[in-house]
C-alpha cells in the first residue's frame, strides 16, 4: 500500500495564482491542487526492514511518521546536532513501542488513544542540544501537540551489552522524556486542574531553575529542579515523574520533600553551594576557640541513624584539643587530649568502653512556611484524577504496567525485541 504526502511549495502556489489571473477563460480545477508524492518504500534498500516496521507500526497504525535521519529543516538550526545512528534508531523504536505505545493499548484496550491524541511526528537527533547559555542539556521536547523530539540518542550505544544499565538510562533520560512530553501534549488538550495552578504560585523561577538542587525543590513540592521553572514543566513532571520513578525512588523523593534545608556560601568561589538537610559542629562544639561559629552543613549521604534514632556523621569521630596534632601519653600508658579527656593513638576521644565518640548531626528545622510534602502528594492525586476525569484512564494503572516491564528487562526481552527488525548481512 501506498502512502501520499500532499505538498505545495509557496513558489508554486504563486505561479498557480499568477496563472490563473493570466488566463482569458475559465478552465474547472482537478479534486485537488497539491500534487502526490509517492513515499513507497524501496525493497532494494539497505534499510528496508527497518522501514517498513516503521510503516506498519507508526504510519499504518498511528499515522506516526517515526524520522531516524537527520533533517536539517526539522531541528533547531541554532544548535549543532548529529544524526542518530542506525542501530541505535532500531533499539530506541522497538522499545520505545514496548515502552510507551504498547502500555497505553494495554491500559485503554485499544490503540484509538494515542491514534487520537499522540504526536505525528517522532523524531530521533542523535546528539543533545546543548544551551550554550545556561549550560543546560536539552534531551526531548514536544512542539505544538505535533510532534516530539527525542535527542542524545547515540549515547544508547555505551550500554548496548549491559541491558539493566541500558534501561536504567532508558527510562532516566527517554521514557521519562516520552512521558513528559506526551504529558504536555495532552495538557494542551485539555487544561491543567485549577487547584494544581494554585498549589505552587509563587515558587516558579523560569531564570534560575537549573541552578537550584532538588532536594531544596522538593521541599517546596516540586519533584524535581526541572519541575520548579514553570507551571506547565510542573504538571508534565508529576506524571512522568510518578509513571517511571521506582518505589525506591519516590520514597527517597518524599523523605526529601518531608525535610528542611539550609543554604551556605562558597568563601572561596563566592557562591551558594549545594543545599542540605542536615547539620552538624565539629567535636560538637558549636564555636571554636575564638568563639566564631563551626556549622558545618551536610547532605544525607553523609548521615548515618542508629538503632536508637541518633543521628551521626558517618566515619566521622569527635578528636581531642591537641599539641602538634598528637594526643599525650599519661604515666598510665594511656593517651590523653588538653583537656584530659582519654583518647587513641590518633586523637580521637574515647568513652569509658575505649570506643570512639561519633560527630553528631542535626535535622534542619523545615521553616520555609512550605508543606512540601502535603504538596507533591496533592500534585500527585490530582493528576491521577485529572488523567481518570478527562481521559479514563488508571494513571495508577499506567504506572504498574511500566514499572513491570521495567523490573522484568533483561538481555533476553532486548534480543527478542530486536528480533523484529533484521537487516541484510
Amino acid at each position: 500500500m501506498k502512502n501520499y504526502f500532499k505538498y505545495l511549495s509557496a513558489l508554486a502556489l504563486v505561479a498557480i495564482v499568477a496563472m490563473s489571473f493570466s488566463s482569458c477563460g475559465e478552465k474547472k480545477l482537478g479534486d485537488t491542487i497539491f500534487p502526490d508524492v509517492s513515499e513507497e518504500l524501496d525493497p532494494n534498500s539497505y534499510t528496508y526492514n527497518f522501514d517498513k516496521w516503521l510503516k506498519e507500526n507508526y504510519l499504518d497504525v498511528y499515522n506516526l511518521e517515526f524520522q531516524y535521519r537527520l533533517k536539517d529543516n526539522e531541528t533547531n538550526m541554532n544548535y549543532n546536532l548529529e544524526p542518530a545512528t542506525l542501530k541505535n534508531s532500531i533499539d530506541l523504536a522497538v522499545l520505545t513501542k514496548y515502552m510507551w505505545f504498547d502500555v497505553y493499548e494495554e491500559v485503554t484496550g485499544s490503540k484509538e488513544f494515542l491514534k487520537m491524541y499522540g504526536p505525528r511526528i517522532l523524531m530521533l537527533v542523535g546528539s543533545p542540544a546543548i544551551n550554550p547559555r545556561s549550560r543546560t542539556i536539552e534531551v526531548g521536547l514536544a512542539e505544538g501537540g505535533i510532534k516530539v523530539t527525542l535527542l542524545n540518542v547515540n549515547k544508547l550505544g555505551n550500554y548496548v551489552n549491559n541491558p539493566q544499565q541500558l534501561i536504567d538510562v532508558l527510562n532516566d533520560e527517554y521514557f521519562h522524556t516520552m512521558h513528559h512530553e506526551f504529558a504536555h501534549i495532552l495538557h494542551q488538550t485539555k487544561s491543567i486542574p485549577t487547584e494544581f495552578r494554585l498549589l505552587s504560585a509563587g515558587h516558579y523561577d523560569g531564570m534560575n531553575w537549573e541552578k537550584k538542587n532538588d532536594q531544596k525543590v522538593r521541599s517546596l513540592g516540586f519533584v524535581t529542579n526541572y519541575a520548579s521553572s514553570s507551571l506547565r514543566e510542573d504538571f508534565a513532571e508529576v506524571i512522568a515523574c510518578y509513571i517511571t520513578y521506582s518505589d525506591a525512588q519516590w520514597a527517597a523523593i518524599k523523605d526529601d520533600a518531608a525535610r528542611g534545608w539550609a543554604t551556605d556560601r562558597d568563601e572561596e568561589s563566592d557562591s551558594w553551594i549545594p543545599y542540605y538537610c542536615y547539620y552538624y559542629y565539629p567535636n560538637n562544639n558549636p564555636v571554636d576557640d575564638n568563639g566564631e561559629s563551626t556549622l558545618r552543613y551536610l547532605n544525607k549521604n553523609q548521615v548515618e541513624t542508629l538503632e536508637d534514632g541518633t543521628l551521626v556523621v558517618k566515619n566521622t569521630y569527635q578528636r581531642g584539643r591537641l599539641r602538634n596534632n598528637k594526643p599525650e601519653q599519661g604515666e598510665d600508658g594511656n593517651w590523653y587530649d588538653l583537656d584530659g579527656n582519654r583518647t587513641d593513638a590518633q586523637g580521637y576521644i574515647l568513652d569509658k568502653n575505649g570506643n570512639r565518640i561519633p560527630v553528631y548531626a542535626y535535622a534542619v528545622e523545615d521553616d520555609d512556611n512550605v508543606k512540601g510534602l502535603d504538596i507533591l502528594e496533592t500534585k500527585i492525586q490530582l493528576c491521577k484524577d485529572w488523567f481518570r476525569e478527562e481521559w479514563g484512564i488508571d494513571l495508577e494503572e499506567l504506572r504498574n504496567v511500566v514499572q513491570a516491564r521495567i523490573q522484568s528487562f533483561d538481555a533476553a526481552k532486548l534480543q527478542e525485541l530486536r528480533q523484529q527488525i533484521i537487516l541484510p548481512e
